[in-house]
C-alpha cells in the first residue's frame, strides 16, 4: 500500500475537495429521515401547512445537495484513479524496461504483462472505490446509529446486536480474500504465459498436428485459473447473501418491535420509518464496507506484485571498476558464465579484437555463442573473468552509452506492424538518406522495388515479408546508426550464399571501422574473418583464421568439410 499512497501523494489537494464534498453530500442524505419523521410526528398532526412546506422543501434542498454532491465527487474520484493508474502503469513499464534480463526471467513475460494490464486495473479499482466509498461509508453508519439512538434508544438496541455479527463478516472476507486474490493472479499469469507460449509457436503447432495438445495444456491452465478465481468468488458470493440476511431478519424485528412500540403508545409511526430508513442505510453502509475490503483485498494483492517490479534493485547499474591499458580496443578475459549457477554456459573464454577487425563465431546448438553477445551487452554479468571496451570494464559503463555504441541483430529479432522504414529508423531519427544506405549495405533492395518504398507497411512481425527480407530489414535497421561494434547472430541464415556474399563485400567495404562479431552457423558466412572463436559446451576448442583453424581445430575441419568440402 506504501506504493499506492506514493502515487496518491500528488492529487492529495483534489482528493480532500472531493472527500469534502462527499462529506457535506453524505450529510445531507442522511439528514432526509429525520426530516421526513419531523414532518409525520409534528407537522401532519398539527395540520401545519407552512411546517410541511418548509420541512418539504428542505428534503428537497437536502437531496439535490447530495445528489450534486455525489456527482461531483464521483468525478473527482475518476480523475484521481485514472491519473494514479497512468502514472503507476508509466513508471511500472519504465521499470520494466530497465529489469536486467536475470530479473525478467525471475519475473517471467506473463507475469510482468499480468501486472502491467489486470493488476494496474485492480489498484485502479481500488483508488475508486476508497474514494467513492470510503467517506460515505463511514459517515452512513456512524451517523445513523447516532440519529437511530436520538429516535429510538430501545430498537437500537437490535441493530447493535447484529453489529458483532456483520463485523466477523467482513474480518473474515479481507483476510481470506487478499490470499485468494494472489493465487488468482499466479494463476492469470500462468494461463498468460500459456497463451503466450502457443500464439508465438501456432505455426509449428499447425505443421505438427498438435492443436488438440496445445488445447489440453490452455484448458489445464485454463482450469486452474478458472478454479481460483471460483474459490475467491465464492468467498465474495457468500457475503453479499449473507449480509443480506442479516439484514432482513433485523428489518423484521425492527418492524415487529416497532409495530408494538406504536400500538402501545411508546413510540410514533414516524419515528418507526425514520428508524427503518436508518436501519437500511446502516446496514448497506456495512454491506458497502464489505464491498471495500473486497477491492481492497484485490487492489492490495496487486499493489504488492507492482511495488515488487518497482522495487527490484538495479542489478546492472555502473560499478566501480578502474579502467586498465589495453592495446585491444574488445576483450574477453577468462570469461565464465552460468544461467542456472550450476552447469557453465561459458567457461574460461578468451579472446581480443582491435578497432575494425572482425570475430566470427561458430559452433554446434547450445555451446554458448549467443551468450558471448549478451555478456557484450551487458545483459548478464560474468560469474568471473572482464569483459572490457577500451580497456573499460562494461560493468563500469552505463546502459544507454554501452549499448549506444552496438548494432544489432538477433535470432528471432521482431518488426513491428509499421512502415518499414520507421522499422530501421526505430525512433531514433535517422535522415532518410542514412536509412536507405543502410538498406543498400543490407542487400534490401527489394525495399524500393516494393510500392510505397520505406513508406510500405509491414504486418505484424513482418509477416509480409521473406525470412530473408526479414533479416535484410532488421540488418539495415543494426546499420542505419553507425555503430562502432556490429553484432550479427546467426543473421543471414535465410539468405541465399550469392546475397550472403554480397552482403559481406558490403560490410567490408561501407563499414571497414567498425568492430563485428558475427555469429554464424555457415563456414562460409566467417571465413574471411581476422579470427574465428570455434565453441564446445562453452569452451573454446579453438581461436584463429580460417586456414590455420583448418589445420589446428579438428572440430571446425569438420565443419568445413561438411560444409564446403574443404581438407586440411
Amino acid at each position: 500500500m506504501k506504493t499506492v499512497l506514493h502515487y496518491l501523494r500528488p492529487r492529495l489537494g483534489i482528493m480532500s475537495v472531493g472527500l469534502l464534498i462527499k462529506f457535506f453530500g453524505t450529510v445531507a442524505e442522511l439528514l432526509l429521515p429525520w426530516m421526513l419523521s419531523v414532518i409525520l410526528d409534528e407537522a401532519v398532526p398539527a395540520g401545519a401547512l407552512g411546517g410541511i412546506l418548509f420541512w418539504g422543501g428542505l428534503m428537497v434542498l437536502c437531496a439535490a445537495a447530495a445528489l450534486g454532491g455525489n456527482v461531483i465527487a464521483n468525478r473527482l474520484a475518476c480523475s484521481t484513479s485514472r491519473d494514479v493508474t497512468r502514472r503507476l502503469r508509466h513508471d511500472l513499464f519504465a521499470r520494466v524496461m530497465q529489469l536486467s534480463c536475470a530479473q525478467e526471467d525471475a519475473f517471467t513475460t506473463p507475469s510482468l504483462i499480468s501486472r502491467l494490464t489486470s493488476d494496474t486495473y485492480n489498484v485502479h479499482q481500488m483508488v475508486d472505490r476508497m474514494q467513492r466509498l470510503g467517506v460515505r461509508a463511514p459517515i452512513l453508519l456512524v451517523g445513523g446509529i447516532a440519529l437511530t439512538l436520538s429516535l429510538e434508544p430501545v430498537l437500537t438496541l437490535v441493530l447493535i446486536a447484529t453489529l458483532p455479527l456483520l463485523g466477523l463478516v467482513v474480518w473474515f472476507v479481507s483476510t481470506r480474500g487478499i490470499r485468494l486474490y494472489t493465487r488468482t493472479q499466479l494463476a492469470l499469469d500462468a494461463l498468460v504465459r500459456r497463451a503466450q507460449e502457443s500464439m508465438a509457436g501456432i505455426r509449428v503447432i499447425h505443421a505438427l498436428s498438435k492443436g488438440d495438445y496445445e488445447r489440453a495444456r490452455f484448458d489445464e491452465a485454463n482450469a486452474r485459473a478458472v478454479n481460483c478465481d471460483q474459490r475467491a468468488s465464492f468467498l465474495m458470493n457468500v457475503t453479499n447473501p449473507a449480509m443480506n440476511l442479516l439484514l432482513n431478519t433485523g428489518l423484521t424485528v425492527v418492524i415487529v418491535l416497532g409495530a408494538y412500540r406504536v400500538n402501545a403508545g411508546l413510540a410514533q409511526p414516524g419515528s418507526i420509518i425514520a428508524f427503518l430508513s436508518y436501519f437500511t442505510i446502516i446496514l448497506n453502509a456495512l454491506m458497502m464496507v464489505s464491498r471495500l475490503f473486497v477491492m481492497y483485498s484485490k487492489g492490495a494483492a496487486s499493489g504488492r506484485r507492482i511495488a515488487e517490479v518497482l522495487a527490484a534493485p538495479a542489478d546492472l547499474a555502473p560499478q566501480n571498476i578502474p579502467p586498465v591499458q589495453e592495446d585491444a580496443f574488445l576483450r574477453f578475459d577468462h570469461v565464465s558464465f552460468s544461467y542456472d549457477k550450476v552447469k557453465d554456459t561459458l567457461s574460461d573464454v578468451s579472446f581480443s579484437l582491435k578497432r575494425g577487425q572482425t570475430l566470427g563465431i561458430i559452433g554446434p546448438t547450445g555451446s554458448g555463442k549467443t551468450t558471448i553477445l549478451w555478456l557484450l551487452l551487458r545483459f548478464y554479468d560474468p560469474d568471473s573473468g572482464a569483459v572490457r571496451l577500451n580497456g573499460r570494464d562494461v560493468r563500469s559503463i552505463p546502459p544507454e552509452v554501452l549499448h549506444s555504441k552496438f548494432g544489432v541483430v538477433f535470432q528471432n529479432d521482431f518488426l513491428y506492424a509499421d512502415e518499414i522504414g520507421e522499422n530501421i529508423d526505430f525512433g531514433r531519427g535517422i535522415s532518410p538518406e542514412q536509412t536507405a544506405a543502410a538498406a543498400r549495405t543490407a542487400q534490401a533492395d527489394f525495399i524500393a522495388q516494393r510500392k510505397g518504398g520505406f513508406s510500405a507497411q509491414l504486418a505484424a512481425k513482418g509477416a509480409n515479408l521473406s525470412g530473408g527480407q526479414k533479416q535484410r530489414v532488421l540488418l539495415a535497421r543494426a546499420l542505419a546508426a553507425d555503430p562502432e561494434i556490429l553484432l550479427l547472430d546467426d543473421s543471414s541464415s535465410a539468405l541465399d550464399y550469392k546475397t550472403d556474399a554480397a552482403l559481406r563485400r558490403a560490410l567490408a567495404r561501407d563499414f571497414a571501422d567498425t568492430t563485428k562479431i558475427i555469429v554464424a552457423q555457415r563456414v562460409s558466412s566467417i571465413q574471411n574473418a581476422d579470427r574465428i572463436l570455434v565453441l564446445e559446451d562453452g569452451r573454446a576448442a579453438g581461436l584463429g583464421t580460417h586456414s590455420e583453424l583448418l589445420r589446428s581445430c579438428e572440430s571446425y575441419r569438420e565443419i568445413a568439410q561438411v560444409q564446403m568440402g574443404e581438407v586440411e
